[in-house]
């Protein structure tokens, strides 16, 4: 037998960085975001003998435990190792098995790829092991293992959008998370993904760093810092209104002022660079956009006028910037069987 887990990628469009602590905690996060068709595909094989592999197909990278063996965090792998870790304590799973990872995006990329494949993994145990789980369990799980089993720092809204696919604007209140699904016209989300240009820029964020910056001047009280988190919020909200409503440009014309403001949430966010590009879009005719995830690097998207979509498209190949086909799908993690 063969499981298969697969789920999407997903743009940030606003809010991101309110569902970080403790700023949720302590005055309520919202992230809209939508999935995009580009996938973390995990594949499990149950084994006879008492072995654990693990292979990545993206960094050709390949490692062999004993089952009853601790996978000990050096820096190859541990995302993976992290789950197969909380996986074998919480279920006792004594059987050996093989894993294969592939990323249509890697870490850094700003389309929640990290957590996505966290998010994969767990869909994969929860078929092989048939665990009665929930999406809102699955992603809570991956959030778990990731930010305390493994220490790294980040929000919520990666696993949540993984684990249910879709256009969702989500809803953070300290530990509780409320996922409301967007009921779009097929024109709106057609329209937007014409539109929404998805490109990238170069290089990679570091979001661990990024946040770690972030998360220290919320908790100082920074005063530029929580005002702009506040602003990230309003804007999330006023976005939701201008899809629900057809709305696209005003859609735009926010992306562009939530661009403006979380630039201000902390230092590495932005770069001369990607300021250069921005600037480059808006003038062939991007009535906004911004970074998808932590900021420093990885994928931009830029929302055209309606009919300014290909000198937008002009403007970023003449800066050797890569613009990237893509749709939005609804659907979240999904698994099945290959036999």
């Amino acid at each position: 037998m063969l499981i298969r887990s697969r789920v999407p990628l997903r743009i940030s469009f606003g809010g991101g960085g309110t569902d970080v602590s403790p700023y949720c905690e302590r005055r309520g996060g919202v992230v809209m975001n939508a999935t995009i068709d580009r996938y973390a595909t995990v594949s499990l094989s149950p084994l006879v003998d008492k072995t654990i592999e693990i292979e990545s197909i993206d960094y050709d990278a390949a490692l062999k435990y004993d089952v009853d063996q601790f996978l000990a965090y050096d820096g190859h792998l541990d995302l993976i190792k992290g789950v197969v870790n909380f996986m074998r304590k919480a279920y006792n799973v004594s059987h050996g098995f093989r894993l294969r990872i592939h990323n249509d995006a890697p870490p850094g990329s700003g389309l929640g790829s990290s957590s996505a494949v966290c998010v994969a993994v767990v869909g994969a145990f929860r078929h092989w092991l048939n665990l009665p789980m929930t999406p809102y369990e699955v992603a809570e799980m991956a959030y778990q293992i990731e930010r305390h089993e493994l220490g790294i720092k980040g929000g919520r809204q990666d696993q949540y959008a993984a684990a249910f696919g879709g256009f969702n604007f989500i809803e953070f209140n300290g530990t509780k998370t409320i996922v409301n699904p967007l009921r779009l016209r097929n024109d709106v989300v057609c329209e937007l993904n014409h539109r929404l240009i998805l490109a990238y820029v170069g290089g990679s964020h570091d979001s661990s760093k990024i946040l770690s910056s972030q998360i220290k001047d919320m908790a100082s009280g920074n005063e530029e810092t929580l005002k702009s988190l506040d602003r990230a919020k309003e804007l999330a909200i006023a976005m939701k209104a201008a899809l629900l409503t057809d709305n696209l440009d005003d859609f735009g014309l926010l992306l562009d002022e939530a661009w403006e403001s979380k630039k201000r949430f902390t230092a590495g966010i932005t770069t001369p660079k990607i300021d250069a590009i921005y600037e480059k879009a808006k003038s062939a005719g991007a009535l906004g956009g911004k970074v998808s995830g932590a900021g420093g690097g990885g994928f931009m998207f830029f929302f055209a006028k309606p009919d300014k979509r290909y000198a937008i498209t002009k403007a970023l190949q003449d800066e050797g910037v890569q613009t990237v086909n893509y749709s939005f799908t609804d659907m979240g993690l999904y698994s099945w069987e290959v036999r």
